[in-house]
């Protein structure tokens, strides 16, 4: 779904984009409604000669300046697309995702040289890129998701609502955390430490959001029924919630327990809401979060560390306030989508530039 903010945050500066995208996906469904130019495809998997002849038609008939794809998998149907249109316009590529196959053989080694530069969006990313493909480090650019500052405005979004909506006291200190249910999210961490800081507090309630993507609600009912196990009476489940900014006005903590983490835009919107974090010492959290300045970092899958961590925060309004100021400062100066997008143009028109 990043691409479409990608794609609106480029109309909106004059920008013509057309979009290529799996039909009757749910990127198409969105697009469709937001009124973007589309191009639905029907390409699942690597090999589709009728889908590249068709965009190399594309391709040939328009006056492209750029390809910029979010997928490495596309590349399979676009380098092959631009070559058949004998093209030579820049193509970008975005890794969101890291993989453990190494790509260094042949084919995709034509596939990665055709790439004129990559856009990594974290540390960790850059170097799995580099661990496994043949790129160049110095065509990896580190160039993390951004997000709306100025729709994740503390000062100006009021977090009772939430609250009140789920009896949460005033004086209460809300502890939530925000993510699909999936293994590796780090819910059972996060149940265990409710639980035990539960034994020796009064005043906290421990707020889930989210819901399991398709295939995970044996995980989700799982998470659910451990919750029960520890008798959390203290705890909420709120399911899919549309309100990510109220959600994170009421609360008082934020947890990213998360495993393994190439990016956490959910742990950037919470600091961007001023939010106190403590977070795992993940590779993609290291990018965002920095240890005694916006956040408390503890030992990955460590429930006790992170329990250690939380009572830090519990313990001490001056360091959520602290923290808070800190993240909001980070989330602006690092992460705001219309900074991000200005650098993306840069590397746009300089290589176009280099082409005239």
């Amino acid at each position: 779904m990043y691409t479409l903010t990608s794609v609106q945050q480029l109309l909106k500066r004059d920008i013509k984009v057309e979009l290529i995208c799996a039909a009757d996906s749910r990127i198409h469904i969105e697009a469709n409604n937001l009124g973007i130019m589309l191009h639905p495809v029907k390409a699942s998997g690597y090999f589709h000669p009728v889908t590249t002849i068709q965009l190399s038609l594309l391709i040939r008939n328009n006056n492209y300046s750029i390809v910029h794809t979010q997928v490495s998998r596309d590349l399979w149907l676009l380098v092959p697309a631009l070559f058949l249109a004998n093209s030579k316009i820049p193509l970008f590529l975005t890794k969101q995702v890291g993989s453990f196959i190494v790509k260094k053989d042949f084919l995709h080694r034509l596939l990665y040289n055709r790439l004129r530069k990559i856009f990594s969006i974290s540390t960790a990313i850059k170097n799995n890129l580099i661990e496994t493909t043949s790129v160049k480090p110095e065509n990896i650019i580190n160039l993390p998701n951004g997000i709306d500052t100025n729709k994740f405005v503390p000062d100006k979004i009021d977090g009772m609502k939430v609250r009140e909506e789920f009896n949460i006291k005033r004086e209460e200190i809300v502890i939530g955390m925000l993510a699909r249910f999936s293994p590796g999210k780090g819910h059972e961490e996060f149940l265990w430490s409710a639980m035990e800081l539960s034994k020796e507090y009064g005043n906290l309630k421990f707020l889930i959001v989210g819901e399991p993507s398709r295939g995970e609600a044996d995980y989700g009912d799982r998470i659910k029924q451990l919750a029960k196990d520890y008798q959390l009476s203290n705890l909420i489940f709120s399911g899919f919630r549309g309100d990510t900014p109220e959600v994170l006005a009421a609360m008082d903590i934020f947890a990213f327990p998360s495993h393994s983490e190439a990016f956490g835009i959910s742990l950037v919107e919470a600091m961007a809401m001023k939010k106190p974090s403590v977070c795992s010492a993940a590779e993609g959290v290291l990018d965002i979060a920095i240890d005694g300045e916006t956040s408390y970092l503890f030992e990955t899958k460590n429930a006790s560390d992170l329990k250690a961590k939380l009572k830090l925060l519990i313990d001490s309004e001056d360091t959520r306030k602290r923290f808070g100021e800190n993240a909001r400062k980070r989330a602006i100066d690092n992460f705001d989508i219309e900074s991000v997008t200005d650098k993306v143009l840069k590397i746009y028109k300089d290589e176009i530039s280099r082409d005239s």
